[in-house]
Formats: C-alpha cells, structure tokens, sequence
C-alpha cells in the first residue's frame, strides 16, 4: 500500500487552476499508477477536514523539445483534479495564493 505522499506528488499551480478554487476544485500531479479512490482517500488523509465528492484524472503527453540537433520528450504525467464537497473547508495551501 502506498503511502499518501507517494500518491499525490505537487500541486499545480496555473491560472485555469487557480479559477477552480472559487468552486472548491483542486489540480494536482499524482502517481502514473494511482486510481482515483487512491487519489480521494490521499487527499482527506493529507489535508485535514476535507471531504472529497468527486475525482477526475487525465493523462498528460510529454512535449517534443529540441536542444540543438537533439530531439526528446519531456516526462509523461498524470493530472487529478479533486472536487471537495460543499461543507468541507478549503485547503490552505491553495486558499493562501489567492
């Protein structure tokens, strides 16, 4: 059994994620091979007094990038994007960007 530190890895910080807080969603990078029950049960575990209502996950590509004559792709990803239910509080973390 995994740890709930090896399941969720960062969160991700863009501007689409910040306008989710308002509606108590949260993106994070998590574990290639983590489900999405892993991924809710590690979220009420790490962040106290939060209740998960909803997990969606997707796949992110790596990106062709080019140094010179040498081609690559940067690492492949796994993106969850967490929905806390109504009376749960936010996660502080995120709430002390805004």
């Amino acid at each position: 059994m995994k740890s709930p530190q090896d399941i969720i890895l960062r969160p991700v910080i863009t501007e689409r994620s910040m306008a989710g807080i308002h509606s108590k969603k949260y993106t994070f990078a998590v574990a290639i091979d983590a489900n999405k029950i892993e991924i809710g049960k590690a979220v009420e575990s790490l962040f106290a007094g939060t209740k998960v209502e909803k997990v969606n996950t997707m796949h992110v590509r790596g990106k062709m990038k080019r140094m010179g004559r040498y081609s690559g792709y940067t690492a492949k990803w796994k993106k969850a994007i967490v929905t806390l239910s109504g009376d749960s509080k936010g996660i502080e973390f995120f709430e002390s960007m805004m």
